[in-house]
Order: C-alpha cells, then sequence, then structure tokens
C-alpha cells in the first residue's frame, strides 16, 4: 500500500462525531457553500489543531458548530482520504441546547435512509460503519446441501444476535449452491440479518442476496466492482497490497487475517494485533479481524480501529462455550 505512516502524520488531522438520538437517527450537517464538497452532508466535526488531542478537538469543534458539550465515546473508524485523516468518534452524550451555530443546514437522518452519494468520499465509509454490525458470521461447510443440522445452528446463531453472515460453500457446484442459500437466506431476513455469498457474485444477484464476499485470488483479478451498489461487497485481505486493491474496486469492507493460529488455516502465518493495528489504521473502509478470533475479541478488535470480529468456530453455536 502507497500510504505509510509517515505520509499518514503530514496528513491533515480531522475528526467528526457521530450523534445519535432517542430513535437511532444519526445528525448530518451541510456544507456550507465557499468550501469543499459544498452542499454535501457530513458527519459534523473539523481540524484536530497541532496543540490538542482528538477528543479534545471533537469537543471543541461540536460547541463551536452545534453548542453543545459533549462526552466522546469510543473510536468508529479512521479513514484516510487524499491529503486528510479522519477520524470519527461515537459521542455517548452530550448536554445543551443544539443549534446551528454556524448558519449550516441539520438533519437527523436513519443511517439505512442515508444516500451515500450525498456524502463526501472520506464521510461514505464511515456510512458502512454505522450499518455493519460488530460480527460477522462465516458458515462452516455442511455435511451435504440437506444437512438439517446446518439450518438450525444457523438458525440458533441468528437467535444469539448474529446480524450479517457470509454463506461458505468452496467447490461446491452452482446447483448444489443455490437451494441452501435460498434456505439460508429465508432465514437470515426471517431474523432481519444479512447474507454474503462466498465469490459467486452473479449468483449473490440472481439470488436477490444481500451480497459477496471475495477471496483475495478473485478481488485482485478485478479492476472495478462486480455487483450493484446497493449489495454489499466484501473481501478477504492478507496485507496492505490486498487491501489498497479492495479499496480501489469499491469494496464496502474488508476482512484482515489470520491474526492467531487458527486450525482452518494451520498453515497460515499469523499477522498477530500489532501488525493488524497497522492496517487497520491504512485501510480506508471498515475492516473485520479474522482468525482465532470470538465474541470476548470484539472490544480489543474495536480499540484497535477494527469494525469487530469476523469468526467461524467461535460463532457457530456447537463451539461458542468453547469462547
Amino acid at each position: 500500500m502507497t500510504d505509510t505512516n509517515s505520509n499518514r502524520q503530514a496528513r491533515t488531522h480531522v475528526v467528526a462525531g457521530v450523534l445519535r438520538d432517542s430513535s437511532g437517527q444519526v445528525l448530518l450537517a451541510q456544507r456550507p457553500t465557499g468550501k469543499e464538497w459544498a452542499g454535501y452532508w457530513e458527519f459534523p466535526g473539523g481540524k484536530v489543531d497541532s496543540t490538542e488531542g482528538a477528543a479534545h478537538a471533537l469537543v471543541r469543534e461540536l460547541h463551536e458548530e452545534l453548542g453543545i458539550i459533549a462526552q466522546v465515546g469510543r473510536g468508529l473508524i479512521s479513514v484516510p482520504y487524499a491529503d486528510i485523516v479522519l477520524d470519527v468518534h461515537e459521542i455517548a452524550s452530550w448536554r445543551g441546547r443544539m443549534q446551528a451555530r454556524e448558519g449550516q443546514s441539520l438533519a437527523w437522518v436513519r443511517p439505512a435512509n442515508i444516500d451515500v452519494q450525498l456524502l463526501p468520499p472520506a464521510d461514505r465509509p464511515v456510512l458502512n460503519a454505522l450499518r455493519l454490525p460488530d460480527r460477522y458470521l462465516i458458515t462452516p461447510i455442511p455435511a451435504s446441501k440437506d444437512d438439517p443440522q446446518f439450518l438450525a445452528a444457523l438458525e440458533n446463531a441468528l437467535r444469539s444476535g448474529v446480524r450479517l453472515v457470509q454463506l461458505r460453500l468452496p467447490g461446491w457446484s452452482r446447483d448444489a449452491v443455490a437451494p441452501l442459500a435460498r434456505a439460508v437466506r429465508d432465514c437470515c431476513r426471517a431474523h432481519d440479518a444479512q447474507l454474503l455469498l462466498h465469490a459467486d457474485w452473479q449468483l449473490a444477484e440472481l439470488l436477490g442476496l444481500d451480497g459477496v464476499h471475495l477471496p483475495a485470488r478473485i478481488a485482485l483479478g478485478l479492476r472495478d466492482r462486480p455487483i450493484r451498489s446497493e449489495r454489499w461487497l466484501a473481501v478477504s485481505c492478507h496485507n496492505a497490497e490486498e487491501i489498497a486493491h479492495a479499496a480501489a474496486i469499491g469494496a464496502d469492507f474488508i476482512t484482515v487475517s489470520p491474526i492467531e493460529p487458527t486450525p482452518s488455516h494451520a498453515g497460515s502465518a499469523a499477522i498477530g494485533w500489532q501488525r493488524a493495528a497497522a492496517l487497520i489504521a491504512d485501510a480506508p473502509l471498515p475492516v473485520y479481524v479474522l482468525g482465532g478470533m470470538g465474541p470476548i475479541d470484539i472490544g480489543t478488535a474495536q480499540r484497535g480501529g477494527a469494525q469487530g470480529i469476523a469468526a467461524i468456530r467461535a460463532l457457530w453455536p456447537e463451539h461458542q462455550s468453547n469462547r
């Protein structure tokens, strides 16, 4: 990847806050005339002065722009884009009467209803981070396309709170994948969960699934996004070059792996948390860490800048007691 720690530090540091109302809507502010991306909507915030930290700057900016005193919560995502780095934090709470002190228009909108094209490019990955959950289930391979235990275990995973699933059936023919994918799709829809299909974006479109997850080897062979913008495009990544390419073809999120040794990829060298944190910091899109991860690692992952964790065994009900 062309970004390095040195040129990341040379970029202008910008902070923004995600403020939510009691119904789950988030606050957007419209950029005024005369500024770059005038008329576009963004998450409120501003530049960090050289003498202050990110949290202090965000408190100051929100007071200057909105007249509120904010309590800054966890970091949501850091987006390197062009000559800036946009650090976005959840706002845990605030006090004071909110007002547009700089004459900007304000709007409360549900994340699902925000048109990504109305946001400046640096803010667009933030919207994906808001729409994605903190865990991503990758299914194990069932014994057969008619395996009743597979659907029963999936149902239990969904009941436990899983809301994002990748159906991964390597080596299966389309004729074998399609009927199981339909059954998994219907099960996910009943729980308001989203389903991505491994590798085959044409079949994902045909079956009306929520997106596709590409292995790195397939993604590297593409020059453009292979699936419509209304569907998720995810990519498996293992190094900076793969992350850069995933972003270039318009991926919405990625997995980075393997963080720790895992039985499913016993021959792969683990990246480790330190290296993973560096990759996440330079990734301009949400990242799930994968490999030896379980629910107990979500906090660690998020403190390292990740969206959350992806897992097979630890999110599949028959194995959850082991994590």
